[in-house]
């Protein structure tokens, strides 16, 4: 499922009542009260912006955050009634793009996150192609190019590419790519291989030293760039 937003607080009436106001007005809001279950969520789920609370219960939203952040870059905004600086700035040194103190104003809040995801709407529009080297990738047209030429990619060969990209300088796990390029956990690694070895042989100059999409031996594959 893709959602707007995703709150994650362990304060349940406050948390519900958001996320039922932020429904009631069209931004697609779900709600978890603790880390797993928000690693849980992501497993299966999207979503374009995170409402996270410094405490959870025993656990600590600056410690998520750290772990968000190796996986994802959308906005993370925290929400809590600690107001000290050194929370704040330690919340935005750890990849918080915003902090707001509870309690919030409901109709404040919301037009807050309207207005984040609107900038990261246009931002993921304005960055539709992507470009490194010889190689460019149009995500709006799904299409690739090497050296200006159009790559001809069968539809499993463009999704994993894209995913990939998409997910730049990061290591994926092998099981992952199953979830989100196949949709199915029911694919060998054989498979993988096999569409890896085909994506090289069109986009590398040498497949058997590839430049773009590196092997992480025991793990999965990064597409690695210097930026």
């Amino acid at each position: 499922m893709k959602y707007d937003c995703l709150i994650v607080d362990d304060e349940v009436a406050l948390s519900e009542s958001t996320c039922e106001y932020f429904n009631m007005f069209d931004v697609r809001t779900a709600w978890v009260e603790n880390t797993q279950d928000c690693l849980r969520f992501f497993d299966e789920n999207e979503a374009k912006l995170i409402l996270l609370d410094i405490n959870l219960g025993d656990e600590s939203g600056f410690e998520l955050c750290k772990r968000l952040r190796e996986t994802t870059n959308v906005p993370i905004l925290f929400i809590s009634a600690r107001t000290s600086d050194d929370d704040m700035l330690l919340a935005l040194n750890i990849g918080g793009d915003d902090y707001v103190s509870k309690p919030y104003s409901l109709a404040v809040l919301l037009a807050k996150v309207k207005t984040v995801l609107k900038r990261y709407a246009n931002a993921e529009q304005e960055s539709d192609i992507y470009t490194y080297g010889d190689f460019s990738i149009d995500f709006a047209t799904d299409v690739a190019f090497v050296h200006g030429k159009k790559l001809e990619l069968k539809a499993m060969e463009y999704k994993l590419l894209a995913y990939l990209v998409k997910n730049k300088n990061r290591v994926v796990p092998k099981d992952e790519l199953f979830r989100k390029v196949w949709e199915e956990s029911f694919v060998t690694d054989n498979t993988l291989n096999v569409h890896v070895r085909y994506l090289r042989e069109k986009i590398e100059t040498d497949p058997k030293e590839p430049k773009y999409i590196k092997t992480v031996w025991g793990t999965g594959y990064v597409f690695e760039t210097p930026y």
